[in-house]
C-alpha cells in the first residue's frame, strides 16, 4: 500500500482522536487533552470533509490531517482550523503539502483570503505559517513583539491570527 491523502470520513474522526494526546507530547496534561479534543468534535469529520484532507501510510497507520472549511459568512474565505502531523513526519513537507492542497482546492472555490490561528506559545506553529506566506493579523496586544489576540477562543485562550491571501 502506498500512501494516500484523501478526504476523511466520520470514521477518521476516532483514529484522530487517539493520536491527539501521543502527537501534542500531552502538553497541557489532561486539561490539554481535553481542550484539543473539544477543538475537533465529530461534526468536522461529517459535514467538512470536502475540504479537510486525511493522510493514510501504508500499514493504515495515520500520517496526518487537516480540517478545514470555506466560510458560509464570506465565501472569500478559507479557514484551515486544525493540523496534526505525526511527529514521525515533522520536516518532511507533509504539512506544506496539506496546506498547498487546500490552497489549490478552495482557491477553484472562489477563495481569496485564508486565515488560521495558533497558540502565542506555540513557535514552531509561527514559523511554518510565515514560511508558507501567512502574515499576522494585528491583534489588541503584544508579546514579544508579537500580535496577541487576548482570550481569542474564551478566558486565557489568546491566539496569534494569521492570514495568507492568494493568487
Amino acid at each position: 500500500m502506498i500512501d494516500t491523502l484523501r478526504h476523511p470520513t466520520e470514521d477518521d474522526h476516532t483514529r484522530v482522536m487517539a493520536v491527539m494526546d501521543e502527537w501534542w507530547g500531552g502538553l497541557g496534561g489532561e486539561s490539554g487533552s481535553v481542550y484539543r479534543a473539544t477543538l475537533l468534535p465529530r461534526l468536522y469529520f461529517q459535514h467538512f470533509t470536502d475540504t479537510s484532507y486525511v493522510l493514510d501510510l501504508s500499514g493504515g497507520r495515520l500520517g496526518a490531517f487537516l480540517v478545514g472549511f470555506v466560510s458560509q459568512s464570506d465565501p472569500g474565505v478559507g479557514y484551515i482550523h486544525f493540523v496534526g502531523v505525526s511527529p514521525a513526519l515533522r520536516r518532511t513537507g507533509v504539512g506544506g503539502r496539506l496546506y498547498r492542497r487546500f490552497f489549490t482546492d478552495v482557491a477553484a472555490r472562489g477563495v481569496r483570503r485564508v486565515h488560521s490561528i495558533t497558540g502565542v506559545a506555540n513557535r514552531q506553529s509561527l514559523a511554518f505559517h510565515t514560511r508558507l506566506g501567512f502574515t499576522l493579523v494585528p491583534g489588541d496586544t503584544s508579546l514579544d513583539g508579537l500580535p496577541v489576540h487576548t482570550n481569542y477562543d474564551g478566558p486565557g485562550r489568546d491566539a496569534l491570527k494569521f492570514v495568507k491571501h492568494l493568487p
